[in-house]
């Protein structure tokens, strides 16, 4: 998993989406089945991914099962830079 990559996606759930820069978020923490995000979250998320990485998100990937944690939105970017 890329560091960087990884970096900059919690740097903005923390701050734009939970608004809590001190909330300590790993890598294999789950989002959205957790309760952590709301579903809703996904589009912000997929519009910061689609705006940072140049990575196209569908709408129909956008789902807690394919982006419950860090480490597989990473594993989506770094798939289809």
């Amino acid at each position: 998993m890329s560091d960087e990559i990884g970096a900059k996606l919690k740097d903005y759930l923390k701050s734009e989406i939970l608004h809590d820069e001190s909330y300590p978020m790993a890598d294999d923490e789950p989002l959205i089945s957790s309760g952590l995000i709301d579903s809703f979250s996904l589009v912000d998320i997929a519009l910061f991914v689609e705006e940072t990485f140049g990575v196209r998100i569908d709408d129909n990937e956008l789902t807690a099962d394919n982006f419950d944690t860090v480490a597989e939105l990473v594993k989506h970017i770094e798939a289809n830079q």
